[in-house]
């Protein structure tokens, strides 16, 4: 079911003369060939966005909406071929890739509904005075998506930008490329204008750097790691391109003292695996009150421990390869540094089986602040769980990293839930659950995890200018 990978350019489908391989990573074998952009494709891309801006800016909102709505119906229609796509690419257990193809319907569905409510409003003046706002699509929108959600990340930012009237360059992950490409084919089919949606892949720093200097593009929106963010938002900040930057995490996890233990450990193992970890807002430092720590501790690690781990195809796998090899080291390098620095290893701590870039479900405990861990996101199945004498610890330990993503607590205490309201340093706090967004949720970050929002109805304002018009009936 893997499709033949191609760009698509002012509504078709074209390959070009450099390619890459695309690799299984629970096989390791090849399973398709990407073409790369050149600078024509590029060019040509960026005349197709625009052309296609012309028309669709100008397209009323309901007719905008429909489309987008038929679309988010053919991917539902072809979930299951898209969740095979993406378990091949990816390696995501296929029951995860299904619900990765409806998270992505439904961004889309609830942006259509956004595309109604791009309200402007009337500022009361003097008579013979009419003062109206409005809002108008920003314009070319450049869009870079991570390859740990081939679906749904991208996803997020198309359905942003056509609701809003934009059009898009879309450059989605090279190592994670169907997703995308299926997003493609249902607008194509659902009948959406030429040049409104184009999609390219290549080497991302040319990409990059050749599209976000140029006059067509209004907005760059990004998703991946803040390294990466910083980069893209200091080239855009040169040509006052405003940007939309979803980045990095290293999500906190307050358990306090009253806490169900057994309920939340094995919430807390089950979700740390899911993806294999790979989301960035999986939860990752837990800081669980020393009363209950080594029961939590040892509920999680047994359950983390028994997370079946293999081939995402295969019937009751729980946890899939990492996305690429390049992670396997990452990660050991990370363990190895804890350990040598005083951690103890519970669980896991290295690579699984001798084919596929396959890791073990980790669970580190004791870690010291001074651990790499402590400070990077491992991206990957590592959990690390220390225990803390109180909240107001807890807070200042979830506090005391660059990122402010997602935070989870867990408690039924109304004074803990105030303070941790007010006190915890993240865009998206969740109590007593590990989900941290919702389509119709504002979800993103502070600090150094980025800024600006997607999804909810604050989502779509980063697509749109704003306009004030002060109207006077006298003549001058």
């Amino acid at each position: 079911m893997y499709p033949d990978l191609k760009l698509f350019v002012a509504g078709e489908w074209r390959k070009t003369a450099s390619d890459l391989p695309v690799v299984n990573p629970a096989t390791e074998k090849e399973i398709g060939r990407l073409p790369h952009a050149s600078k024509n494709d590029l060019d040509d891309a960026l005349d197709a966005a625009e052309s296609g801006l012309r028309i669709w800016s100008r397209t009323a909102p309901r007719d905008r909406s429909d489309i987008i709505l038929r679309a988010a119906k053919l991917m539902r229609e072809r979930q299951e071929e898209i969740a095979q796509s993406i378990t091949a690419e990816h390696g995501k257990p296929l029951q995860q890739a299904r619900m990765e193809v409806i998270r992505g319907a439904e961004f889309f569905e609830w942006d259509a509904g956004e595309a109604l409510r791009t309200y402007g409003r009337v500022i009361p003046a003097a008579p013979g005075n009419k003062i109206t706002v409005h809002h108008h699509p920003v314009g070319v929108v450049a869009a870079f998506s991570p390859w740990n959600f081939p679906m749904s990340q991208p996803a997020r930012k198309i359905a942003g930008a056509l609701a809003s009237g934009c059009s898009i360059i879309l450059k989605a992950a090279e190592e994670t490329p169907a997703g995308a490409i299926h997003i493609a084919r249902a607008f194509q089919d659902a009948g959406l204008p030429p040049g409104v949606f184009n999609l390219v892949f290549g080497t991302p720093s040319e990409i990059s750097e050749y599209l976000i200097p140029q006059d067509a593009v209004r907005l760059v929106a990004f998703t991946g790691s803040t390294n990466v963010g910083r980069h893209l938002t200091t080239l855009a900040s040169e040509h006052m391109t405003p940007v939309l930057m979803e980045l990095g995490g290293h999500a906190p996890v307050i358990v306090c003292e009253d806490t169900n233990v057994d309920r939340a450990a094995i919430s807390g193992a089950e979700r740390k695996m899911r993806n294999a970890g790979q989301v960035c807002t999986s939860p990752t430092r837990f800081f669980v009150h020393e009363s209950i720590f080594e029961d939590y501790a040892n509920a999680f690690v047994k359950r983390a421990a028994e997370t079946v781990v293999g081939d995402g195809t295969i019937v009751n796998v729980e946890m899939g390869p990492l996305a690429n090899d390049r992670r396997v080291p990452a990660l050991l390098q990370l363990v190895e540094d804890a350990r040598d620095k005083g951690a103890d290893v519970r669980t896991g701590g290295g690579p699984h089986g001798n084919r596929g870039y396959f890791f073990q479900p980790t669970v580190l405990t004791n870690v010291p602040n001074e651990a790499k861990i402590m400070q990077e996101e491992p991206f990957g199945p590592i959990a690390i769980i220390n225990p803390v004498t109180s909240l107001d610890e807890a807070i200042q330990k979830a506090n005391s990293v660059p990122f402010g993503l997602a935070g989870y607590a867990f408690t039924n205490r109304a004074d803990y839930i105030d303070q941790m309201i007010d006190e915890v340093e993240v865009g998206n706090l969740s109590i007593n659950t590990l989900e941290a967004s919702l389509p119709e949720t504002p979800f993103g970050g502070v600090k150094s995890s980025g800024y600006g929002r997607e999804g909810g109805s604050e989502g779509i304002e980063n697509y749109m200018t704003i306009k004030n018009v002060w109207h006077s009936s006298e003549i001058i």
